[in-house]
């Protein structure tokens, strides 16, 4: 007779907890399912620029997601991928390293699962994004910008929780190939529009996860291989345009980003250079200057990432004018500028951090004749 085989699982109550966990997996899954039901897509807000009669810009309205931003996408998929993978469980405590909005959308999501979330932010993240961390029953602890990776691995450690560690797993956690990700979105909304296939997707980078899925997308859909072309916008203290000019991942900085939610001292796993066709560095005075002109333009506040975002998108314009071609461009509003109104909206801080966006006001009205 051959020998029992061995089963860990074998004992009556293991079986049972493990029934237990799985259930309670699937009505997670669910409920984060149910709450994508009640959302709405994004809007795709047509900007006409007097000065580009045949050249057309598109914002795709990441704002009015739930939590306000487009990491709102990031952190349901972040959770859908931690509980299928099995790192998250009923009593698993989530932590995050995040400059603020991420930690803002993963909190909602522990909230609906009932789940204890902290996030490790830098010190001197905008009080309004710790105030909504906490709305959503979140809990932060500020510590120096370089040490948040250690900090929040750290934590889940000694809390026997769970890292969520956007930026790592910001690329893998999106299904890029649709699912109606945010790429499978934006170019189904173009479908009707005079140029329904852009020229451009402009974009900046926090974790380099977005960027990654609209590239990966860009190279699956055939209609799109060949026209469509992916430029990702950096800020100043931000070590990815470097990186990707110097074809080095090792490259890192000790300086802080001023623009919320992009630019990184280091290159993070999640940034896929190789998916990239462009990148523009834009300074941090032009990302002020471009969300004021944006007020004027739209009538309403965006942060400083949408700022950067539409300024590279403007540059590509010119470009395009000059060269006598007509065609679509997509960017993003990335969040709310109601987040920043003691950072970006506030002229002691812009002038504290030696910026300077008058320099570049005339510039913006020259070039769009807005």
């Amino acid at each position: 007779m051959p020998e029992t085989i061995a089963d860990c699982c074998a004992t009556t109550s293991c079986g049972e907890a493990l029934d237990s966990r799985r259930a309670w997996v699937s009505e997670a899954v669910a409920r984060i399912g149910a709450d994508y039901t009640r959302s709405a897509d994004t809007h795709l807000i047509k900007l006409d620029l007097p000065l580009f009669p045949d050249i057309s810009l598109y914002l795709k309205d990441e704002s009015t997601h739930p939590t306000g931003s487009l990491k709102h996408r990031l952190a349901r998929s972040l959770f859908l991928y931690g509980l299928c993978n099995g790192h998250i469980g009923p009593d698993t405590v989530i932590v995050e390293s995040s400059s603020g909005s991420t930690a803002v959308s993963e909190a909602y999501f522990a909230r609906i699962l009932g789940l204890r979330f902290i996030a490790i932010v830098p010190q001197g993240t905008a009080r309004r994004k710790l105030d909504q961390i906490a709305h959503y029953g979140g809990e932060t602890r500020e510590v120096p910008s370089g040490q948040i990776y250690e900090a929040a691995a750290g934590l889940a450690h000694e809390l026997g929780g769970h890292y969520m560690d956007q930026f790592t797993y910001a690329e893998r956690a999106t299904d890029w190939r649709g699912n109606n990700n945010i790429a499978e979105s934006l170019f189904s909304q173009m479908a009707k529009e005079a140029h329904p296939v852009p020229d451009w997707v402009v974009m900046s980078a926090g974790t380099g996860g977005t960027s990654a899925t609209i590239g990966r997308y860009i190279r699956y859909q055939p209609e799109l291989t060949d026209r469509t072309r992916l430029c990702v916008a950096d800020p100043e203290n931000s070590v990815f345009y470097d990186s990707y000019c110097a074809g080095d991942s090792t490259i890192k900085s000790d300086a802080k980003s001023r623009i919320e939610g992009i630019g990184r001292p280091r290159v993070e796993a999640s940034f896929q250079p190789s998916v990239i066709d462009r990148m523009m560095k834009v300074p941090d005075s032009a990302s002020i200057a471009t969300i004021y002109w944006l007020e004027r333009v739209l009538g309403r506040k965006c942060g400083g990432s949408t700022g950067t975002n539409v300024f590279a998108a403007l540059a590509l314009m010119a470009e395009m004018r000059h060269a006598g071609q007509a065609g679509s461009l997509v960017t993003l509003i990335c969040d709310s500028g109601e987040r920043y109104l003691e950072t970006c909206y506030n002229p002691a801080w812009v002038a504290e951090q030696g910026l300077e966006p008058a320099a570049y006001a005339d510039m913006l009205s020259a070039l769009s004749g807005v």
